[in-house]
């Protein structure tokens, strides 16, 4: 089970993330407070992202989260209203899928459903 995800962002790039990841189903949350304040958490069914604000941050040239979206349709034209650049790609175990370029060159994929568990 992944409990959280980590990504590092630019300070000029957190606020439009974190609107990205709102209109993918995550809500703002409170990060402890030993943690200082000042870093926003999202979190959706369990699952948490973190952003970690920095001068420094760079996005992976392939690196990506997957986020599943129940109401792939609605999730993908709420994106692309907002201003976010959806590009659908090919299915893959039968689903739908698209890459968003999110705010600092990060990519995000949403998918219309996972696929089966391996094990």
């Amino acid at each position: 089970m992944l409990h959280h995800v980590a990504i590092e962002v630019l300070p000029a790039d957190a606020e439009r993330f974190g609107e990205m990841l709102e209109l993918i189903g995550f809500q703002p949350i409170d990060a402890p407070e030993e943690f200082g304040g000042g870093i926003p958490w999202y979190e959706r069914e369990g699952t948490q992202v973190h952003l970690i604000i920095t001068e420094g941050a760079t996005a992976p040239a392939l690196g990506h989260a997957a986020f599943v979206a129940p109401d792939f349709e609605a999730t993908a034209s709420a994106l692309g209203a907002a201003g976010f650049e959806v590009e659908e790609h090919r299915q893959l175990w039968g689903e739908r899928r698209s890459f968003i370029l999110a705010p600092g060159g990060h990519r995000v994929e949403i998918m219309a459903a996972p696929p089966e568990p391996s094990v």
